[in-house]
């Protein structure tokens, strides 16, 4: 008895025991309860609410995520310091230091686009400002962060890292060249400066170098039919050239780097504060490089000698509701030579010293200005001149060329219409003393109207024409639409038809026509190109745990029903041009993908494979597949850029891959292969940041020293009937050094 008491106390004072644990446990609880804190806030991207967004202290299980109105709460955190962080796919990963005590703390996060385009304020697909992500029509964007990852003194160099983009050199001498979208040649890419086609003809050979990137806040790129909005040249695409803005430049900004070569480019911009309502910028580039360099021994200069000078001025003026009022000025001359290493000034037009000499002297004027209407009334403007005075050998060339150009743009949303329409006035004259005697004025007037039309939610209809009269061809109307459909938050495809309409200036485009020793037949009157377009994008956005990036998948196809190409394999003597006896293709399939990973590290990669070729009828009516020259099955692109940021040290890696292009013919003993070898380009640049207005960078350019053979033909014969520059496939310039400096004097 006295055993089973024992036992019945022990086991009553074990329950005594946990009851009064249980009871300390609770009370403790409660206190830290009554003690903890709590965190509430909202999530914006814009003006927009993000949903979904996982937010959390960093180091801590404790967290919550945004609803659709991007609220959030978190309760129940013990007082003390931590790391608030939030992360959503398509976001930039978003830290803040937070403190919290006994009282709720309150938040409000603004989150930005993950992947730099998709936030993006674009204008060259619909000719208004739009988001990237939102707008109906795919536009790429290279930003001046971007185009500094690969120092050049031209923007031409800097679009090489753009997939599907190529520079094509069609001149083994003084190197002339354009840009390929697509495979399509340079005069079907239309090239604007903020919104104004002022590259074209005349200028589409040798202006393009003389735009410097320190100029260009952005750069829009469309691949696909665009004649509805731009007209004539906006065939296989459109690069838009956006400049900096004078509001947004630092007071002083200087950008100089000299090379191994003897490269020597200087950048300067003054932006001085004029008053309350006008700002300006004044910028000055030149560039110079007189190194008679020959590393492929064929006694020509490997690439010209070059002396440029660009002057920028541009004004904006601010108005009430901020409506636009903006012109801006630019002056570019340069003197370019290349030649037999012999050659001096004075040889300049000799039939015994070969040499290629281009002087250039061009001036423009850009504007923009808002009508004070309710309505969205705006007028845009430009005019330029082009004086060339060059010799190919003894062969004098002369030409001058003048463009005015104007855009009445009204822009109305109705509902779920946002309709844009315009009046457009070119008036073009131009003059040479070429084969063909060139004298020619051309007034072409347009109107446009495009409807942008949400059906749903998640899509977008978005149609338009474009009637231009021609004089010599009659009216011809250029139509397209296009259809935006978003499957989910994360995924757009956008399809794209269309026309397009080219007429020909033969002299100014094909620079083959003019240099070598060749003879230029053309057959019969060159009626204009037409073609039928069509492009499909598909973009999805990912993450994969906190990192993220964006998948681009591109197919292109471009049916041409006439299409002036040069003949060069009927005889090796000859250049024939003539209209397409049947029809030409272009086509083919892009990827890009882009990510940015957790650790400061970027990664971007693109291919693309493309076929381009042309059906014509032989002497036996027999259909005949001709390959298109210069234009790779495939090329690929990638860039690579990482931050060491306790030193304030970036790597950036970029390269070009090339697959094989067929080549021009040549009778024998001149012979060569007629598909080109698969090459790389790759560039290395370290820049060291020592201040927010300081930095040094360092490069390295044709990094593994690749380059092709001479690209003439009997060089040792410049004046001879087998001489001939079009040979030219790969880079020419070997592997060179580069030393920068970046200084800003930045407004306080």
């Amino acid at each position: 008895m006295q055993r089973m008491n024992g036992i019945s106390l022990c086991f009553k004072a074990r329950i005594m025991y946990k009851l009064i644990t249980t009871f300390c446990f609770l009370l403790l609880s409660l206190m830290v309860m009554a003690q903890a804190g709590s965190i509430r806030g909202t999530i914006i991207s814009g003006d927009e609410p993000v949903p979904f967004v996982n937010v959390g202290l960093k180091g801590t299980n404790i967290g919550a995520s945004t609803d659709l109105e991007g609220k959030f709460a978190i309760d129940g955190v013990a007082p003390g310091n931590y790391i608030l962080q939030a992360s959503s796919v398509g976001m930039e990963r978003y830290r803040k230091a937070i403190t919290v005590e006994d009282k709720p703390v309150v938040v409000a996060i603004e989150m930005k686009e993950a992947v730099a385009q998709l936030g993006e304020i674009v204008v060259t697909g619909t000719m208004k400002e739009t988001y990237v992500s939102q707008s109906p029509v795919k536009v790429e964007v290279l930003t001046a962060k971007f185009l500094e990852t690969t120092p050049t003194s031209n923007i031409m160099e800097a679009l090489q890292t753009v997939n599907g983009v190529q520079e094509q050199i069609n001149c083994g001498v003084c190197a002339t060249n354009d840009i390929h979208i697509n495979g399509m040649e340079g005069p079907y890419t239309l090239v604007l400066i903020d919104g104004m086609p002022i590259m074209s003809a005349l200028a589409s050979v040798y202006g393009f170098n003389g735009i410097p990137t320190s100029l260009i806040e952005r750069v829009e790129i469309v691949k696909g039919p665009s004649s509805t909005l731009y007209g004539t040249e906006a065939v296989g695409g459109v690069i838009n050239v956006i400049t900096r803005k004078p509001e947004k430049m630092p007071i002083i900004s200087t950008n100089t780097f000299y090379t191994s070569h003897r490269e020597l480019n200087a950048d300067v911009a003054i932006t001085p504060k004029i008053g309350k309502d006008i700002t300006t910028t004044i910028s000055g580039n030149y560039y110079k490089n007189d190194y008679r360099m020959d590393f492929n021994n064929d006694n020509f200069t490997d690439v010209p000698l070059n002396d440029r000078i660009s002057i920028f001025n541009k004004w904006t003026i601010k108005r009430k509701e901020d409506r636009t009022a903006n012109v801006a000025f630019r002056y570019y001359t340069e003197d370019r030579f290349g030649g037999t290493l012999q050659w001096n000034d004075q040889d300049r037009g000799s039939d015994e010293i070969y040499g290629e000499s281009i002087l250039t002297n061009r001036y423009e004027i850009i504007g923009s200005y808002q009508l004070p209407f309710k309505e969205m009334v705006r007028v845009d403007f430009s005019y330029n001149n082009h004086h060339q005075d060059s010799y190919y050998g003894d062969t004098h060339y002369l030409a001058d060329q003048s463009v005015y150009f104007s855009n009445l743009v009204w822009n109305k949303t109705i509902k779920r219409h946002d309709i844009l329409t315009g009046l457009t006035y070119r008036y073009q004259t131009y003059a040479d003393n070429s084969l063909a005697n060139t004298d020619d004025e051309r007034l072409i007037p347009g109107i446009f109207v495009q409807d942008e039309f949400m059906l749903t939610e998640n899509t977008t209809l978005l149609g338009g024409t474009r009637f231009d009269y021609h004089e010599e061809h009659g009216a011809i109307i250029s139509p397209r639409v296009n259809l935006k459909r978003k499957f989910g938050t994360y995924t757009t495809a956008r399809l794209n038809l269309g026309t397009g309409f080219r007429q020909v200036n033969l002299f100014t485009e094909d620079h083959a026509a003019l240099t070598g020793a060749r003879t230029v037949v053309i057959k019969n009157n060159l009626d204009p190109e037409e073609s039928y377009n069509a492009t499909l994008n598909l973009n999805h956005v990912y993450a994969i745990k906190e990192s993220y990036g964006t998948i681009d998948l591109d197919f292109f196809y471009t049916y041409f029903t006439n299409k002036i190409i040069p003949d060069y394999e009927l005889d090796p003597n000859l250049i024939v041009y003539d209209n397409l006896s049947g029809y030409g293709i272009t086509r083919g399939a892009a990827f890009n993908v882009e990510h940015k990973f957790v650790f400061p590290l970027k990664v971007k990669l693109g291919g693309t494979i493309q076929d381009v070729y042309e059906i014509a009828e032989d002497d036996n009516g027999n259909d005949v597949r001709e390959e298109q020259l210069f234009a790779p099955k495939f090329s690929g692109v990638f860039a690579l850029g990482y931050q060491f940021k306790k030193l304030n040290l970036s790597v950036d890696y970029t390269g070009r891959l090339m697959g094989p292009q067929h080549l021009p013919t040549f009778e024998f003993p001149f012979s060569r292969p007629e598909t080109s070898p698969w090459f790389s380009i790759q560039n290395i640049q370290l820049t060291k940041s020592f201040s927010e207005e300081f930095e040094v960078y360092l490069a390295v350019k044709n990094l593994f020293n690749y380059t092709q053979p001479s690209p003439l033909i009997d060089p040792a014969n410049p004046f001879g009937l087998n001489f001939d520059t079009s040979y030219a496939y790969g880079p020419l310039q070997v592997r060179r050094y580069l030393l920068g400096i970046r200084w800003n004097v930045l407004r306080k």
